[in-house]
């Protein structure tokens, strides 16, 4: 069997702030790779926190079925780093090389990658010529290439001419003012640099003559990291842009709109390679969709989040139509630490974030408020919708084993580093857990 190879590649805080969604955010080489392959329009990761979204995507699995329930640099892991996409991978015959960013581990040595190629820093300026090097070398096929860039996570490289402040908006939660205009160009040009480093790669891609037999799975771990965005389980903070293109149908500069996740790219993987999807996979592939046996794979999707930089215990589940967010944990006010620092940040600051009350529950109806700013929990005509979005998210947490049904707060590992939620940002001193 001629394997396709795969290339996984990633970049930092994205969302779906990028050309091929209709955001205002020139990107054009992730706009050629989407009217060569399929577009995901309603791709949602597992978790709006970096490691936890990764871990989903590269174990098939929801984050605490996963292990991770926080980051792995303060000290989180995988239950058991076997799980990793590359160990099924090397079965079949594939060499693994990690290029950049990776996420899930404190070092990249305890993955199980063949290769880790050293680098300075895990910018796209030395990303970026790395991958096309190794694209270049003639590497042994099939390979499965992991190739993550940093941008677009903060801090924001400068707005260059093509991004003018005066001439941006910012995201939908936020209000339109200086310091958020300003943000988003600064994140316009992140972007910008992310897309020309996805560029160079696709262009070696094709140089090399891989590009026909290699799958690239572009994609990014979670939503922007503004308020309301990055650690929040609506769709500013889960809906992640999702582009594959290459063998098995991912061609025709094709849109799906049907609801997929990130834990149904593993087993895409092993259906289109020829693999026995291992046990422990809770995700669905995405071939039936593509080859048209099916108009949808899952009726809902599932997120979470237990702990980023501070202990935030929430979880989510979405359909096509309703979006029912469940906090736990009694706190009624936000836990600024999870919002990284930021001139967007300083503006809610200064109009009394700290002190504005958030829902235990949360309903919104996607039809008629896609930006989920609407909660309709105490509305009498709700209560089916709620009673049935209540149940779906109980069900998934018996049926995964949810760590916060056997009580709070949820144990981390030992020694690994947290801030106080009662804190301000992420950047102050840490607390270690016994």
């Amino acid at each position: 069997m001629n394997r396709p190879n795969i290339l996984y590649i990633h970049s930092h805080d994205t969302g779906r702030y990028v050309q091929p969604y209709g955001a205002p955010v020139p990107t054009p080489n992730i706009q050629r790779l989407a009217e060569e392959g399929v577009v995901f329009r309603q791709c949602f990761s597992v978790a709006p926190t970096c490691s936890p979204s990764r871990a989903g995507l590269l174990t098939g699995q929801c984050a605490h079925s996963a292990g991770m329930i926080g980051l792995a640099h303060r000290g989180f892991s995988l239950n058991d780093y076997r799980q990793h996409i590359v160990h099924t991978l090397r079965q079949a015959g594939y060499e693994s090389t990690l290029i950049g960013e990776q996420h899930v581990a404190k070092r990249a040595e305890m993955i199980g990658y063949d290769r880790v190629v050293d680098l300075p820093s895990h910018d796209a300026k030395d990303v970026a010529p790395a991958a096309v090097a190794f694209l270049k070398s003639k590497p042994k096929q099939p390979f499965f290439l992991s190739v993550g860039f940093a941008e677009t996570h903060r801090e924001y490289h400068e707005p260059g001419p093509t991004e003018d402040p005066r001439y941006c908006a910012p995201p939908a939660p936020l209000p339109d003012t200086p310091e958020t205009r300003r943000d988003m160009a600064a994140f316009k040009a992140s972007a910008r640099i992310l897309d020309e480093g996805m560029g160079a790669v696709f262009n070696a891609l094709d140089e090399a003559g891989l590009a026909e037999n290699t799958l690239v799975i572009c994609t990014t771990d979670h939503g922007l990291a503004f308020p309301a965005m990055k650690c929040n389980l609506t769709q500013h903070g889960i809906g992640v842009m999702l582009i594959l293109r290459g063998p098995g149908g991912f061609t025709g500069g094709r849109v799906c709109d049907a609801l997929v996740s990130h834990i149904d790219i593993f087993p895409t993987i092993c259906d289109l390679v020829g693999l026995e999807r291992p046990a422990w996979l809770q995700g669905e592939s995405l071939l039936p969709l593509i080859h048209g046996e099916k108009d949808e794979i899952h009726d809902a999707v599932f997120a979470e989040v237990t702990y980023h930089a501070a202990y935030e215990p929430q979880r989510s589940v979405r359909t096509k139509r309703w979006s029912y967010i469940r906090r736990f944990g009694g706190r009624t006010t936000p836990v600024l630490p999870n919002c990284d620092d930021s001139g967007s940040k300083d503006v809610w600051m200064r109009y009394g974030w700290p002190n504005r009350l958030v829902a235990s529950e949360q309903l919104y109806d996607l039809i008629y408020d896609p930006n989920e700013a609407y909660n309709l929990v105490h509305l009498p005509e709700m209560a089916h919708v709620l009673h049935e979005m209540r149940a779906r998210l109980d069900a998934w947490m018996q049926r995964t084993d949810d760590p916060l049904l056997k009580g709070e707060p949820v144990p981390g590992p030992s020694g690994a580093e947290v801030n106080d939620p009662d804190g301000i940002s992420p950047r102050e001193p840490t607390l270690r857990l016994p």
